[in-house]
C-alpha cells in the first residue's frame, strides 16, 4: 500500500506572492487583462520548489520548449490553474494545473518556469 506523506513546515522552504489574472475594461467596449497580486501579507504562501534535473533542462533547451518544475505547499493553499507564483530573485512560475494526492496531504503545482528577460540592474 502506498502512503500519502504530508508536506511539514520544515520542507518549504521557500516563499512566494500569487499573482492572479483579472479581467478589466479598457473603456473602449473591450477588455484586457493584468495580473494582481492575491497573497495574504500576514499569511506569506510558503513552498518547495524542486528543481528539474540537468537532463530535463538540456532536454527543454534543445526542444526551445519551457521548463517545468514542480512546486509542493499546504493542501489548503488557494492557488489555480493560470495563477503566477513570485519569487524573490523575479522568476515567475505559471501555473500549469494543481492536483491533490488521494489524501489531501499537500497541494503539488506543476508551473512553467518564466524568467524576466533584459538587463538587470
Amino acid at each position: 500500500m502506498i502512503y500519502s506523506v504530508p508536506i511539514g513546515a520544515y520542507e518549504t522552504n521557500e516563499t512566494v506572492s500569487v499573482w492572479r489574472r483579472t479581467y478589466v475594461d479598457d473603456d473602449a467596449g473591450g477588455s484586457s487583462y493584468e495580473y494582481v497580486d492575491v497573497s495574504d501579507p500576514d499569511h506569506p504562501l510558503r513552498v518547495k520548489v524542486s528543481q528539474p534535473a540537468a537532463a530535463e533542462q538540456i532536454e527543454a533547451q534543445q526542444a526551445g520548449s519551457s521548463m517545468t518544475m514542480i512546486v509542493h505547499m499546504h493542501p489548503s493553499a488557494d492557488v489555480r490553474r493560470g495563477d503566477e507564483l513570485r519569487r524573490s530573485d523575479g522568476d515567475r512560475l505559471r501555473v500549469k494545473y494543481t492536483i491533490h494526492p488521494s489524501e489531501r496531504v499537500y497541494l503539488r503545482a506543476d508551473c512553467e518556469l518564466i524568467q524576466p528577460e533584459g538587463r538587470l540592474e
